[in-house]
């Protein structure tokens, strides 16, 4: 099993990137500092040439693989969710009971994030950083209606209808099952920005964690 998933690759949808950056080891430098630096000074402040700086590259070499910084963006989300859609798979395959099952998925969407030694160039606990804090300029653009057509979001869809699916396994009578999966995957980030930012408008902290609020809210939505 370690073997098998020591060669794990993440897909993300081939229309976002240019050039697939898993490729060469430039494209996974790019992946790697584009992390570092976007948590670092922020998506807005983010440019090719500040990145071409820092992992010491023309800007035009970056651009090779992303045609702008949007579209970049757009992988790093795409990575995120797929990374979580590996662990929802990984998780809950071998559970049947329907209750635990849900309870690991909730989990899974909603925990702290930790470092996955898997994937050497990528830190997983910044990416989650940047989720956090900038997923919602990855969808929220004049753009968005094409961009799903095109397949760009189709990661993110298949996370909300696994999460879906395995609540309906607990109450097959539940009349929105697809909002309740995204009030739980999308509330999750909100959540986290709201215990490290504005901790009056969270129960969350330190002693109580957002998986037992989002357990104990679908436990009572699906009337468990």
């Amino acid at each position: 099993m370690n073997n098998l998933l020591s060669n794990l690759k993440i897909s993300v949808p081939e229309k976002i990137y240019v050039k697939d950056p898993e490729s060469s080891d430039l494209g996974r430098r790019i992946v790697e500092h584009s992390i570092i630096l976007i948590n670092e000074i922020g998506f807005d402040a983010f440019t090719f040439k500040k990145l071409g700086e820092l992992i010491g590259s023309n800007e035009s070499s970056i651009y090779r693989y992303f045609e702008s910084k949007h579209k970049l963006l757009l992988y790093l989300s795409s990575w995120y969710w797929a990374w979580i859609e590996y662990q929802l798979v990984m998780e809950t395959y071998s559970l049947s009971d329907p209750k635990a099952k849900m309870k690991k998925a909730v989990e899974i969407v909603s925990r702290t994030t930790e470092e996955d030694s898997k994937f050497s160039h990528i830190n997983e606990v910044l990416l989650n950083q940047i989720i956090i804090n900038e997923n919602s300029k990855s969808f929220l653009t004049k753009k968005v209606d094409q961009e799903n057509k095109d397949g760009y979001f189709i990661i993110y869809k298949r996370i909300v209808q696994r999460l879906r699916d395995i609540f309906l396994q607990v109450n097959p009578d539940y009349p929105f099952p697809s909002s309740l999966a995204n009030t739980v995957i999308d509330g999750s980030l909100h959540q986290h920005f709201f215990k490290d930012h504005f901790a009056s408008l969270t129960d969350c902290n330190n002693d109580t964690t957002l998986t037992e609020f989002y357990i104990n809210l679908v436990t009572k939505t699906l009337k468990i």
